[in-house]
């Protein structure tokens, strides 16, 4: 199965894929123990930014991807794990049913507290018995109400991820128009395949970060823009951050302006209603930067532009958390964000694809995809009837370790055979220039 999905992948990217398309051949697996093929979706979309990154995909250690999918469970800092989930995020039972939230950022808890008509200073304990006495529906509209982020816990859409995979996984054309199948012309830099190329990272969380660290592992100057008013947590930066400077600027400044003129590529995470609202979506940068290749992940698709999500919401929307239950009563899930990472390396597949054929071919690109699309890929693929076990991984071999403003930051390696991590750098410390 990941050869038929590497396939697709590669027709997609409008390009030829890999004479072997088996990436291990053995038939080892990435230890991500789930019912869906979590392994599968895995492999391929790492399979895919290695073929492009020119590095040899049979030589990719399924351990080391697991755990760069988990990454975050393998995270320090001066010896400490990060506080990774809010309180206010998770499953909560209602009167009816169930539904997921997340409060990971502040503002998103005070929103979910303030739908709810409770005060900033309760605890979970409130929410959940605020919870318990709504239906799903009016929990999900109170809370929306007051911008929080809910969805419910559903049962999968079969018809509805049908009409998704009709649909490319990687959406890329070329000034309106679907490319010609061509072979991917050959980097000027066999060891930096990107060197050259700068990009400018308007993403945050996992999935747009884990793209743009992967160009910047593969020799972009990557230069990450994030808003002076949002701040983001530090553990979930430096996680993702490596190689990439970093620094904070208002999306309307005529900066901002300069920065896109000298830039060969943009990636953009953010809703695209609200890139919209600033003149930063795909279709005013092509207009005012004719020359931009333009990355553009959301977490619900074009369709549903004004709308938040993120993985673990994804998940439960789509079906996935009642697939994952273990005991069909309490929802669950997949054993990593995996939307989230195989986003991150599909989308940067892309981008890689999209720079190099811009070089000989000119013009101006835009690469899309989505979680729920990614999700709709993921639920179409062949199910695992017995979960395996999890196996023991001696995640030392798999680690590296940086000093970032005097602190010790340990973080998984890359997962590109013959690539290493420059270290991240401080969030929002450098200058917004290039």
């Amino acid at each position: 199965m990941p050869s038929w999905l590497l396939r697709r992948v590669f027709a997609d990217l409008r390009t030829s894929p890999p004479a072997d398309v088996d990436p291990f051949g053995s038939g080892a697996t990435v230890p991500l123990p789930s019912r869906l093929a979590t392994d599968e979706l895995a492999l391929a979309s790492v399979s895919a930014i290695t073929v492009i990154a020119g590095s040899d995909h049979r030589t990719l250690d399924p351990d080391r991807i697991s755990l760069a999918y988990r990454s975050d469970r393998f995270f320090s800092v001066d010896g400490s794990p990060p506080q990774v989930w809010s309180p206010f995020s998770g499953f909560w039972p209602t009167s009816d049913g169930w539904i997921r939230t997340h409060g990971n950022y502040p503002h998103h808890a005070a929103a979910l507290r303030r739908g709810l008509r409770l005060t900033e200073t309760v605890g979970p304990a409130e929410v959940a018995s605020a919870l318990s006495r709504l239906t799903t529906a009016d929990a999900i509209r109170a809370i929306r109400a007051s911008a929080g982020l809910a969805v419910a816990v559903s049962s999968e859409h079969p018809a509805h991820d049908h009409t998704l995979r009709a649909t490319p996984l990687l959406q890329v054309t070329r000034d309106g128009e679907r490319p010609d199948v061509a072979d991917l012309p050959a980097s000027a830099n066999a060891d930096l395949p990107l060197a050259g190329s700068r990009v400018l990272d308007l993403t945050r969380v996992i999935a747009g970060p884990v793209c743009t660290r992967t160009l910047a592992l593969l020799g972009a100057d990557v230069l990450r823009i994030d808003p002076p008013h949002l701040p983001e947590p530090d553990w979930q930066h430096l996680d993702t951050g490596h190689g990439k400077r970093t620094a904070l600027l208002d999306g309307r400044s005529s900066q901002m302006e300069e920065l896109l003129a000298s830039a060969d590529a943009a990636v953009l995470g953010y809703r695209p209603a609200a890139l919209h609202r600033l003149g930063l979506d795909p279709a005013s940068l092509a207009r005012r930067h004719p020359h931009l290749v333009v990355a553009q992940l959301s977490a619900w698709g074009s369709k549903h532009s004004d709308r938040a999500g993120f993985d673990s919401l994804v998940q439960a929307e789509s079906g996935i958390s009642w697939i994952e239950s273990r005991d069909g009563r309490t929802p669950g899930a997949l054993p990593a964000q995996a939307l989230d990472h195989s986003a991150g390396y599909l989308l940067a597949a892309a981008v890689s694809v999209a720079l190099r054929r811009r070089e000989f071919e000119g013009g101006s690109w835009l690469v899309t995809t989505s979680l729920r699309r990614i999700a709709a890929e993921l639920l179409g693929l062949q199910r695992h009837d017995v979960v395996a076990a999890e196996r023991t991984i001696d995640v030392s071999r798999h680690t590296t370790g940086f000093s970032v403003g005097g602190r010790r930051v340990i973080t998984v390696g890359p997962v590109i055979p013959g690539f290493d991590f420059a270290a991240p750098r401080p969030w929002g410390r450098d200058h917004p220039r290039w």
